[in-house]
């Protein structure tokens, strides 16, 4: 599945949340995460974004060169609702030596899934709260009563767990017994009568074979009656069946077994775990084979999982409805009653009825049309070819237009509503091109007949793999003739991400949700990698046509657009690498540097983690590990070799990330055998990434790895260890694949010998290792001197990843913010998008935290700053249509930085190109890469907010109108920013699957940032109606307004709400 985009796992916190409860109440600050080594929470914590120290900056304010001086209206500058905001708690002024805190997100480990109204204030939604009672370190006597209750408490439980032969049941403990097996606590099911499993994941004692499922939809009463036929076959002795269902009313079951006649039996149900079950008098015998029939009604969904309703307008003003599915990771339940688990694979027989004028649509091609009776028409589907989780059943009832071809056998075909058909043009062909490609590449041929790519008006996630009929959000799937190549960049990622699910996830599945990275780390991987080959256009790197004979005749010649410096031999883990890739392995270690990180492959225990399994770190991080290992096998082909393995051997089953391991060491390529697992466990199974930090004596470089690990006291108390590909090159020869040299790091340290005469090192060679590099003072001096001689002495990934990697250190402590000053003076001599976008991204990052504090002073110099080093790059960037991926990306990102600055120019030339295109009733166009940037302008001025309101309200392409959305909560004035969250809550005028979007953008500013906290605070409830706790959307809804906050204070608020 891809996720906006894309992408905080188990939160062990509550299962013992009652506990914390009490101990925080005993003493709050002991809640925080600085204070405690907390487990990562529910929500995305690792998508927090971390914020740069800024006492560092405070103190270390003579890094900035002396500017001229200021005019005094930009230093005082403060938009109209500030006065709501000073000090960021109003009355409750910080005193100067008030402790400084940094981001939240890096100070908080807790899980929000708990959260209950009760514990809300009642007053105004948008009136801030009085903060509790300061957080600051708790005195020594509290101290003792918190040590001295977590004792008791501790060794109570261990008194009670250790206590010899005590065999505890519903009925307690009452004698000793050292021959009874431990009997679990079964729950009451809501018939009163006792449910016959105790655990959230089902028994393996049945396994189903095929589903037969009938569906009656009526989207007027948005309500559905179903029938579920399930063919079955038992595994082990068992007298209970157990499977999935949420919300469906259960009319009438019926159970056969083998041969005998149906009969009716009763369903039991525990709502909690959405378990129903059968229970028998008499054993199931292993090898019998038995049909379980259930008759159902339920309404349909209105949120946006399980069969939902949804509408959209047409051209004409009419409202149209229909009825979609989305059923990952949980929600197939919800549909109809089933084992819905990953490693319950099964056919589907699916059978929809649907009112004349609508057309259905699910996994499998139609087999046939049949009137009814009652004037209904019944469509019935082939059976599925092919074994599928129930995650990936999908079935459409809509009023949707096609367009198709054929390709290698399979009918390839985009839907879109009808008035949206022209924008269909550009996925069809991306589509076919991918589909060509990973047909060749995995050498095993799609299995199914048909493939349809289904352009959904309200869809909350970017897109779902559903086998055979893949769903997507309007925005990642139609494209207009006009539109941009970024914008198809999106669309043709997104494309591409969804098409490898087909092979990785749905043809070979992981076995249980912990290994979701098997799933979505390689579907990303693939993603980034098929692009290079397919539509090399689409990428930002620095064209060099390059002929590449690919092996096993993935194409006879295939034209590829190469780095400069990359030799034809280096077809995949080289050349096969862009600016969009990078800039993603950058943000996923951004994330994964927190504490509420968690490993790749990590345990899952409730519903709510199992949600939580959608983030970075499954899928950049996953990616981005792949990318590593690819590029540190000693064959060219052993990783391609690896994985054509991996599919064949477990196509149509279940794996584990074992399996993968495996099948990529018993693949040898050359003489030198290497034991995969034995250097990729260390990457797997636990969190985060190391810092490698290099020292120098002579002729003898000395290699020390650490735990990089952001926490508030900047200490790593980790033992962790990883086995590091350290790729390094050095002054001699830097930029060829064939400089690259490697150095394994197994252990705390190692040491290398090199040649005296070299000046300097660097390491992570293109940044496809995942690891920070820290040089020490000799080394970035020496690396700095060099760039600032010849900028092109290394290669752009590597000087991006040289400023992405020292302000990471600086947020670590370990270089001084003069330092990050230092390696950004060769910036104005810069001219590739990605170290500049990094750059403007972390510094924008601390001017924002800086406004949102007040810091005034620092705010004014952080400006001048940037517009004295990026200002010459600013001035040429040019407002007309521009055809490269790379200068579209440089200039959105200048531009963007410019306008926000309210540099004059830039601004200028933003209201004049807006004037033009409203003037022009928009014949006259705004380049699709500049239309955030001008919109964002115009959406300042009262004329131009109503203005973009309106054509918002009639904008058909959706990109655009996306863009237009987020200018509208860009505005700094309050009470539109309160009408723009109230109404995209509501959905009547924006659409809530937008709301996630809205409150980060409004977060983004200085007079939204408190007004979404409250907002979020008072609405909790309804928020997590419309999206799933653990969900990406409540994932980024926290994030953008906890990482906006640094200090005390705020910390405090967050804490007190959610616990």
């Amino acid at each position: 599945m891809c996720d906006n985009h894309f992408y905080s796992g188990t939160s062990l916190l509550s299962r013992f949340l009652p506990f914390l409860r009490i101990f925080c109440l005993i003493s709050l600050p002991l809640c925080v995460a600085e204070h405690a080594n907390l487990p990562r929470n529910m929500i995305e914590n690792s998508m927090f974004e971390e914020e740069p120290d800024v006492v560092d900056l405070a103190k270390d304010s003579t890094a900035f060169p002396t500017f001229p001086a200021l005019d005094p209206d930009e230093v005082a500058y403060e938009p109209r609702s500030s006065r709501l905001l000073v000090r960021g708690l109003g009355e409750n002024d910080m005193d100067e030596d008030e402790e400084d805190c940094e981001s939240s997100a890096r100070l908080l480990g807790m899980s929000f899934m708990n959260r209950s109204s009760a514990h809300r204030s009642s007053s105004s939604p948008y009136a801030r709260q009085a903060p509790p009672r300061s957080c600051s370190r708790p005195s020594a006597r509290t101290m003792v009563v918190c040590v001295l209750f977590l004792v008791i408490v501790a060794s109570m439980t261990m008194v009670l767990y250790f206590l010899p032969g005590c065999t505890f049941t519903k009925a307690g403990c009452r004698k000793p017994n050292k021959t009874t097996p431990i009997q679990p606590v079964y729950p009451n099911s809501t018939n009163g009568e006792l449910f016959p499993w105790a655990e959230l994941r089902l028994p393996y004692s049945i396994h189903p074979i095929s589903y037969d499922l009938t569906l009656n939809p009526d989207l007027d009463d948005t309500t559905f009656t179903g029938q579920t036929v399930i063919n079955m076959t038992v595994l082990h002795n068992t007298n209970r069946i157990v499977l999935h269902g949420a919300n469906l009313n259960i009319t009438k079951a019926t159970f056969k077994l083998d041969d005998g006649e149906a009969k009716e039996v009763t369903v039991l149900e525990y709502k909690p775990r959405q378990q129903l079950a059968v229970k028998f008098s008499e054993d199931l015998k292993a090898g019998q084979y038995c049909v379980l029939t259930l008759d159902y009604s339920a309404n349909l969904s209105h949120t946006y999982d399980g069969f939902y309703n949804s509408s959209y307008t047409d051209k004409d003003g009419n409202k149209r409805v229909l009825a979609a599915t989305q059923f990952e990771p949980l929600y197939a339940r919800k549909a109809f009653p089933c084992f819905d688990e990953p490693s319950f694979k099964a056919t589907f027989l699916i059978k929809i009825n649907r009112k004349q004028g609508y057309m259905t649509l699910s996994n499998m091609p139609k087999a046939k049309s049949t009137p009814l009776p009652n004037g209904l028409v019944q469509d019935e589907f082939e059976k599925t070819s092919v074994k599928m989780s129930t995650y990936l059943v999908a079935f459409i009832v809509s009023n949707f237009t096609p367009i198709s071809r054929n390709i290698s056998n399979t009918l390839v075909s985009v839907y879109s509503v009808p008035e949206k058909k022209e924008h269909t043009d550009y996925a069809l062909d991306t589509a076919s091109k991918l589909l060509e490609f990973y047909n060749s590449f995995f050498e095993i041929e799609y299995p199914l007949k048909k493939l349809d790519l289904v352009a959904i008006p309200d869809f909350l996630a970017g897109a779902m793999e559903n086998w055979g009929l893949i769903t997507f959000r309007e925005t990642t799937l139609l494209v207009g003739k006009e539109s941009s190549q970024l914008e198809k960049q999106v669309v043709a990622s997104v494309i591409a991400h969804e098409l490898a699910h087909q092979w990785f996830g749905n043809l070979v599945t992981m076995r249980w949700w912990n290994d979701l990275w098997l799933n979505e780390g390689f579907a990303t991987y693939m993603q980034y990698m098929s692009l290079q080959t397919v539509l090399p256009q689409l990428d930002t790197v620095s064209p060099h046509i390059c002929l590449i004979y690919f092996p096993l005749h993935i194409f006879k010649m295939v034209k590829v657009v190469c780095f400069s410096m990359c030799s034809c031999s280096t077809v995949i883990h080289v050349c096969l690498q862009g600016n969009l890739f990078l800039s993603v392995r950058f943000r996923a270690m951004d994330k994964d540097a927190l504490n509420s990180s968690h490993a790749v492959s990590t345990e899952v225990n409730t519903s709510e983690q199992v949600e939580e399994m959608f983030d970075s770190v499954s899928y950049e991080k996953g990616a981005s590990i792949l990318l590593m290992l690819n590029t540190s096998l000693p064959g060219d082909q052993q990783f391609r070799k690896g994985i054509i393995e991996y599919l064949k051997q477990f196509s149509g089953a279940n794996t584990d990330t074992n399996d993968l391991w495996n099948s990529l060491t018993e693949v040898e390529v050359s003489t030198h055998h290497q034991n995969v697992s034995e250097m990729m466990n260390s990457w797997t199974s636990q969190k985060g990434f190391p810092l490698v930090t290099v020292s120098r004596n002579g002729d003898e470089v000395n290699f020390t790895q650490e735990h990089f690990l952001l926490t508030s006291e900047n200490a790593t108390h980790s033992s962790s260890l990883w086995n590091i590909p350290v790729t390094y090159v050095n002054d001699s020869c830097s930029l060829a694949p064939e400089c690259r040299q490697v150095f394994n790091l197994k252990t705390k340290s190692g040491t290398l010998k090199i040649p005296e005469s070299v000046k300097w090192l660097k390491l992570n060679y293109r940044n496809t290792g995942f690891y920070i590099v820290h040089y020490g003072n000799e080394g970035w001096t020496a690396l700095i001197d060099a760039l600032s001689k010849n900028v092109s002495v290394l290669t752009h990934e590597d000087r991006a990843s040289l400023v992405h990697n020292i302000f990471a250190l600086s947020r670590f402590g370990r270089v001084s913010f003069q330092q990050v000053l230092n390696l950004l003076n060769y910036i104005p001599g810069e001219t590739e998008s990605a170290p500049v976008t990094e750059a403007l991204l972390q510094l924008n990052r601390i001017y924002r935290l800086l406004d949102k504090r007040q810091e005034s002073g620092l705010v004014a110099r952080m400006k001048s700053y940037i517009l004295s080093h990026f200002g010459s790059l600013m001035k040429s960037q040019t407002w007309g249509e521009e055809k490269s991926v790379s200068k579209q990306e440089l200039r959105s990102a200048l531009l963007g930085m410019a306008c926000s600055l309210k540099e004059e120019n830039c601004t200028q030339q933003a209201k004049l190109l807006f004037k033009q295109y409203v003037d022009s009733n928009g014949t006259s166009r705004i380049p699709g890469d500049l239309q955030h940037v001008v919109f964002s302008v115009a959406a300042q001025s009262d004329e131009g907010w109503t203005t973009l309101l309106n054509m918002h309200a009639h904008a058909t392409y959706d990109a655009e109108k996306r863009k237009m959305l987020q200018a509208l909560a860009s505005t700094e004035d309050t009470r539109r920013l309160v009408w723009v969250l109230k109404t995209s809550l509501k959905g009547d005028i924006i659409q809530t699957q937008e709301l996630p979007l809205v409150i980060s953008t409004v977060c983004n500013g200085f007079a939204g940032y408190l007004f979404a906290w409250d907002f979020i605070q008072e609405n909790w409830d309804r928020l997590i109606e419309k999206f799933p706790v653990g969900s990406f959307a409540i994932q980024t809804i926290i994030k953008s307004a906890t990482s906006q906050f640094s200090t005390q204070a705020h910390l405090n608020q967050v804490c007190f709400f959610f616990f």
